[in-house]
């Protein structure tokens, strides 16, 4: 068996989020099937899901296997004493972002059985993914589960809004009016374990006023 070994530490304490649009939704029973359908190639012999590397975390009774493909990264949730699978996380590419930010970011995007949601479980993989160094950018919509998320992990690491246009980003100023905020093309932006603002505008080219 293979594991992944990424830190997992106590990250610092900064702000809350404000909220982005809020029109997501998914019926239980279509997550559901879609899990149900993905359990079943988990345990198929010659599935590209069957016997992945398993993430060394230990998050209740669960077992959390990952994979890469094209460049986006799935974290699958097993429940072995229950025989199903909890739910998955993908931290999505954005065809938005240019290239030279690609590597740099990631959407993420949690999708949980009603029974497994409000556990912190997506919650935990986020974190994971944020310590071993990685950065995330919101998507153009949320769901409302999504943004409870976000505003729980912006208390404990550094966020900023960004627009997003013309595949360039440009930081925006910490206050923003609610126009700029229901816009498409204002995200959030919440820096993993060892970047800055500074170090995202280098690496990725984002515009940041001389002020920011």
């Amino acid at each position: 068996m293979h594991y992944l070994r990424i830190p997992f530490s106590v990250p610092p304490w900064p702000r809350f989020l404000t909220e982005l649009r809020i029109d997501v939704k998914q019926r239980p029973s279509e997550i559901e099937r879609e899990l149900d359908a993905l359990y079943r190639r988990l345990n198929s012999p010659g599935d590209s899901l069957y016997r992945m590397p398993v993430i060394c975390m230990k998050l209740r009774n669960l077992v959390l296997r990952h994979r890469e493909a094209d460049g986006e990264q799935y974290v699958y949730v097993l429940d072995q004493i229950n025989n199903c699978l909890a739910g998955y996380v993908v931290f999505n590419r954005l065809v938005e972002v240019d290239r030279r930010a690609d590597p740099h970011l990631r959407a993420p995007h949690a999708k949980f059985s009603g029974a497994y949601q409000r556990l912190g479980i997506a919650t935990a993989i986020y974190q994971w993914w944020l310590d071993a160094g990685n950065c995330l950018i919101t998507g153009a919509r949320q769901s409302e589960g999504a943004n409870a998320l976000w505003c729980s992990l912006g208390r404990r690491y550094e966020y900023f809004h960004v627009e997003l246009r013309d595949k360039r980003l440009r930081c925006l100023d910490d206050q923003i009016d609610g126009r700029v905020l229901r816009d498409l093309h204002t995200r959030k932006v919440l820096l993993g374990k060892g970047w800055s603002r500074e170090l995202l505008a280098q690496r990725t080219g984002m515009w940041m006023a001389p002020d920011v």
